[in-house]
């Protein structure tokens, strides 16, 4: 599957419709953008049951400032409509293989029941 681009209309929507949701946030001029987008795209072609999106950070400004994007590249990945890791910095193939895997083992009921604690609701 190939990445598919996100904007303000259509993040949202594609977080809360889709399991795990990677989000690749770049702009044109950024150069580690450029190197890590042919490895973003090599992730999604292998794993096709995931979106691969991407920002630009240039067209989506008021998407990249209402998620406060300081850095790019940055990497978010969504699960179950939770933002479970977000850090800025190209990672090399092996590394996003090993993210994409721990966000597939993630326990997902451990996950929501911590954030109903921290909330003060019940689980």
């Amino acid at each position: 599957m190939s990445t598919v681009d996100l904007t303000e209309a259509t993040f949202e929507q594609t977080v809360t419709d889709n399991d795990i949701v990677l989000v690749d946030w770049w702009a044109s001029w950024c150069g580690p953008c450029r190197m890590f987008a042919p490895i973003f795209d090599e992730a999604s072609t292998k794993n096709p049951d995931i979106i691969f999106a991407k920002v630009d950070t240039e067209a989506e400004q008021g998407l990249a400032a209402q998620f406060g994007i300081q850095s790019i590249p940055t990497l978010m990945v969504f699960r179950e409509k939770v933002l479970v890791f977000a850090q800025p910095g190209a990672l090399p193939a092996a590394s996003l293989d090993d993210l994409i895997s721990q966000a597939r083992d993630l326990d997902m009921e451990e996950v929501h029941r911590a954030i109903a604690e921290r909330s003060g609701a019940q689980a």
